[in-house]
């Protein structure tokens, strides 16, 4: 008799994540102990030996709930029952830079790469799935943003890989039970505070009233199709931009006027980071503010862009520099 249905998935997703890596690879987990991370570091402890790799496990301690200690270290003490090894905790200090939610994330991040690092890992498993995947377009959507980021989080990123966006939370919830592993539900996952926390419990339900079933479903398959559509314009920016760069400073207004509104765009946001102007604080408010010096040009000065870089519009050329306006 074969695995569960949900268990078989959640290993069939593994060896497609896995497929391009050389025999002997080490392919951590990184696991918090919830359903979806813990099905991910279970299925991945049976299904790499059979694929000629190693298969470890890393959780981390924030050390923001009572007992998260323990918890870690239970996982660390379940690990080699699950064939994972090595299997360690790692304990961050968070901050408050970006809020508590973003202060989280980079500390775990870089715990998770500095400990990567360390032991020669291949790869990361982090342990999403549809229903993050489709959050986090209806997060991304509320705050109007563009193709690239609508679509979503992506499938492999650097060493991080994500073999379960295909995949339901009922289905790493079902794969757990077949495993009898038992799940820790995490209580920031129930407060309302974290806006994720809001858009799990109140807005996608109150979508799935109004319209119908299959909502999480729909965002994840919008996810999809954006990332594709994003990849093939950064592919054209990218020919673009490096054109340009070729033929010396500044991007030729008639070059740029006559691409459509999406590449145009891309190219000029390339150019921007390229003259110093850190892409996280680049808004698309910036971008089309620039984007007027092409499109709408009636002698207006330049515009100051976060970084202190500055472009603007001399004899049919838009040039990019520091302290420029």
């Amino acid at each position: 008799m074969g695995p569960h249905p949900a268990v078989a998935d959640i290993r069939r997703a593994i060896r497609a994540a896995l497929a391009d890596l050389p025999p002997g690879a080490l392919v951590l987990a990184a696991c918090s102990g919830g359903a979806d991370s813990l099905a991910l570091a279970a299925c991945l402890g049976f299904t790499a030996p059979r694929m000629g790799l190693r298969a470890g496990l890393l959780t981390v301690d924030h050390g923001l709930q009572p007992g998260s200690a323990d918890r870690a270290r239970d996982l660390v003490l379940l690990a080699p029952g699950l064939a994972l090894d090595p299997a360690e905790a790692l304990t961050v200090t968070v901050g408050t830079e970006g809020g508590p939610e973003a202060a989280a994330r980079a500390a775990r991040y870089a715990a998770l790469d500095a400990a990567a690092d360390r032991l020669g890992a291949a790869a990361v498993l982090l342990g999403h799935t549809l229903n993050d995947q489709a959050e986090t377009v209806l997060f991304r959507l509320s705050r109007g943003s563009g193709s690239r980021s609508l679509a979503g989080m992506a499938e492999r990123a650097g060493r991080y890989r994500r073999p379960l966006l295909g995949l339901s939370r009922t289905r790493t919830e079902q794969a757990c039970a077949a495993l009898g592993l038992a799940v820790w539900e995490d209580p920031h996952n129930q407060d309302p505070a974290y806006r994720r926390v809001r858009v799990r419990r109140e807005a996608l339900p109150a979508l799935e009233t109004a319209l119908g079933p299959g909502i999480a479903e729909a965002l994840a398959r919008t996810a999809r199709l954006c990332r594709d559509d994003a990849d093939a314009l950064d592919e054209w920016a990218d020919a673009v931009y490096a054109q340009a760069r070729e033929l010396g400073a500044g991007l030729d207004v008639a070059t740029l006027r006559a691409l459509p509104a999406a590449v145009r765009r891309r190219v000029i946001q390339r150019a921007a980071v390229a003259a110093g102007s850190p892409a996280g604080a680049l808004a698309a408010v910036h971008i089309e503010e620039v984007d007027r010096l092409v499109t709408d040009w009636r002698g207006q000065r330049g515009v100051d862009l976060p970084g202190g870089v500055g472009a603007q519009r001399r004899c049919g050329t838009l040039i990019f520099a520091s302290n420029l306006c």
